[in-house]
């Protein structure tokens, strides 16, 4: 049994205001408990604050009502696995109580990473403001001082310190290194809908991003990890090499980050690695 904190209700996280929250979707394997374990570490060094790990589908982040409805909703052992990693409580709240009617939203200005890169944003429209706003109102209702976000939706990291930057949240964005299977295809919940087939494909992914770092210039790796992806027959939407925190063209000197994003079968997945060009700075990546 657990004995771990399961609420619904935000009434109910007073004693947990100023910790460490963990938002995810559910569905929840063992990338999310590394997320977990992290928060742990980032609470405890922080003087022993609280870790909340929200569950909440959030309708508002989907285009197509299918790919909702059948998102996993796997309460029990999500909660399991918060325990596990130690979690101090699980926050899964009604749709009602993160939009109630006539009530807050979340809605507000949309920071230039969700509006101007052409990557999620174009792809997914409205996805990236359905992620603002249920960022944005998890955190009025978790009161966190500080937020764990993977770092596998990288567009998505940057955006959630851009909203609490630009709207003065106050929240700490702590990123979460991406887990990987064998392979290196990176954890999702959406890996589970893949067939025999695209599985063995989808591997492709992690190939295309680590052919990328042999090359010099944006515009040879992008090359590179299309070609990658197109000979392992995968429907590729975007393999783009971007500055890391704009998302914007790179400039030398600059951080930066190669990005896919790619079809196979009725499943999409997305994945990023660090990019860094041939030479002396290379070293550590």
């Amino acid at each position: 049994m657990l004995s771990m904190c399961i609420a619904h209700h935000a009434a109910e996280l007073h004693a947990y205001a100023g910790g460490v929250v963990v938002p995810t979707m559910g569905g929840l394997h063992e990338g999310h408990a590394a997320l977990i374990e992290l928060a742990r570490h980032e609470a405890d060094a922080r003087g022993g604050l609280a870790v909340v790990v929200t569950v909440f589908v959030n309708p508002r982040q989907f285009e197509e009502a299918h790919d909702y409805e059948r998102y996993p909703r796997t309460l029990d052992h999500d909660s399991a696995i918060c325990e596990a990693s130690g979690a101090d409580c699980v926050f899964a709240p009604p749709v009602e109580e993160v939009y109630p009617p006539g009530g807050a939203h979340g809605d507000g200005p949309i920071p230039a990473v969700a509006r101007g890169p052409d990557l999620e944003d174009r792809h997914r429209p409205g996805h990236l403001e359905g992620v603002c706003a249920v960022v944005h109102r998890l955190f009025e209702l978790t009161q966190p001082s500080a937020a764990v976000f993977g770092e596998k939706d990288w567009q998505q990291l940057q955006l959630a310190r851009a909203l609490s930057r630009e709207r003065g949240l106050g929240v700490e964005i702590i990123p979460g290194e991406t887990v990987r299977e064998a392979d290196g295809l990176a954890m999702s919940s959406r890996n589970r809908f893949l067939t025999p087939e695209d599985r063995a494909r989808a591997g492709a992914l992690f190939r295309a991003l680590s052919a990328a770092q042999g090359e010099d210039a944006p515009e040879a790796a992008e090359a590179q990890m299309r070609a990658i992806l197109d000979e392992a027959g995968v429907e590729t939407e975007y393999a783009a090499v971007r500055d890391a925190e704009s998302l914007l063209a790179w400039s030398p000197g600059r951080p930066g980050r190669s990005l896919v994003a790619a079809r196979l079968g009725a499943v999409r997945l997305i994945d990023n690695m660090a990019w860094i060009p041939p030479g002396p700075g290379r070293r550590g990546l």
